[in-house]
């Protein structure tokens, strides 16, 4: 089992987009604002290093404390979460055969102290 905080108050991938034009083709194409993309870099200080990068089933529980009580959507929330845990190498993919589930995951209120707290399981047999 592996249990971390990232102290930074959570962010949705899909709520910080923008549309960018593509210089070769024209063709426009939607890309991660540069909040998301400064709060994934960040993100990474509070991962921990795993060598190589976990690539058997596990159960990625994130508790996500919002700073405020807005509505937001945890899919959202739990796709960027597996995005900074790839890009930060603590597991190979974000794949099925991977990210097993999310089972425990939940968004709570926290103004004073917004974080995400994930604790990542094997799944199965592989305990």
């Amino acid at each position: 089992m592996l249990k971390f905080t990232i102290p930074l108050p959570p962010i949705t991938k899909k709520n910080s987009q923008r549309i960018l034009v593509n210089k070769a083709t024209g063709r426009p194409f939607i890309a991660p604002s540069e909040q998301y993309k400064q709060y994934e870099k960040d993100a990474q200080w509070f991962t921990p290093a795993c060598i190589p990068p976990i690539d058997k089933p596990v159960n990625i529980k994130c508790v996500f404390y919002m700073p405020t009580r807005r509505r937001v959507d945890l899919t959202n929330l739990l796709e960027a979460a597996d995005d900074v845990l790839v890009h930060a190498g603590v597991i190979a993919d974000d794949h099925s055969g991977i990210v097993v589930s999310h089972d425990g995951s939940r968004v709570m209120y926290d103004k004073e102290n917004p974080r995400t707290e994930i604790e990542i399981t094997g799944y199965g047999n592989e305990n």
